[in-house]
């Protein structure tokens, strides 16, 4: 009787389960991601407030500014392209790694926020990478839209860990070069339209994408000073030139 009262309990709990993800399915993947973006603008806010210790600073503002900018840029190119019926927890994740992205915007008003917090955000981030991309070939929902939410979620990162290390005061303004090249190509496309074109996987790209975001990171704790702080940043201009390099002669070779 117990036995059976435990299997009768489960069965109504997976009902209840799958009568849920099909009225998540039914919303559509745009109400579904903007639903997400909302939560996500709460825990911006509350985690700039947290951060500038203030619940109307201008850190607060810009944070909220640019992950509604964000938000809404992303929605707009989901309903271009997205195909699945589900965003998945991949895009959940992204989102995720957004709202920290903006919180290191929040930080980049107040000066008197220390290097720990902002080096306990970037490790966060940068743990989730490469967890949304796992859970999207798992779970069957790779997607060109995942692809750019992806790729400019990290540039925004990489772009802002730049300037926080050089507001530091460890390198030179010579680091957010560290943070630019994603939107060097993109201008070199206006002019060159032959690098308009999808790049074939390469796992050294990632390897360097890693090794920019570590190096960004790794400049951004105090003890790390010169001459370490200028060879990290070289050794990792260097491999994201090497990088750029590869990619670039490729798009000729495969021009038109």
């Amino acid at each position: 009787m117990i036995l059976f009262s435990k299997t009768q309990h489960q069965g109504a709990a997976t009902g209840r389960l799958s009568s849920l993800t099909q009225q998540v399915g039914d919303l559509g993947p745009s109400l579904q991601f903007l639903g997400c973006g909302i939560l996500g603008l709460l825990a911006v806010l509350g985690l700039s407030t947290g951060l500038t210790s203030g619940v109307a600073t201008p850190g607060v503002f810009a944070a909220a500014g640019f992950y509604g900018l964000a938000i809404c840029f992303a929605l707009a190119m989901l309903r271009k392209s997205y195909p699945h019926r589900y965003i998945g927890l991949c895009n959940v994740v992204t989102i995720v790694r957004l709202v920290i992205t903006s919180g290191l915007v929040a930080a980049l008003f107040d000066a008197a926020i220390g290097p720990w917090p902002i080096f306990a955000l970037a490790v966060m981030a940068l743990s989730l990478d490469g967890i949304d991309g796992w859970l999207a070939r798992r779970g069957g929902y790779e997607s060109a839209f995942g692809a750019m939410f992806d790729m400019e979620v990290d540039s925004a990162f990489a772009l802002l860990l730049a300037f926080h290390a050089f507001l530091g005061g460890s390198v030179g303004v010579y680091v957010i070069i560290l943070g630019l090249p994603h939107y060097i190509f993109l201008i070199a496309q206006l002019p060159m339209p032959w690098l308009v074109r999808d790049l074939p996987p390469r796992f050294s790209r990632k390897v360097v994408c890693v090794l920019q975001i570590s190096a960004l990171i790794l400049v951004l704790l105090p003890f790390v000073q010169t001459p370490l702080s200028d060879a990290v940043v070289l050794i990792a201009a260097g491999t994201l030139i090497w990088s750029f390099w590869l990619d670039v002669r490729w798009l000729w070779q495969a021009r038109e």
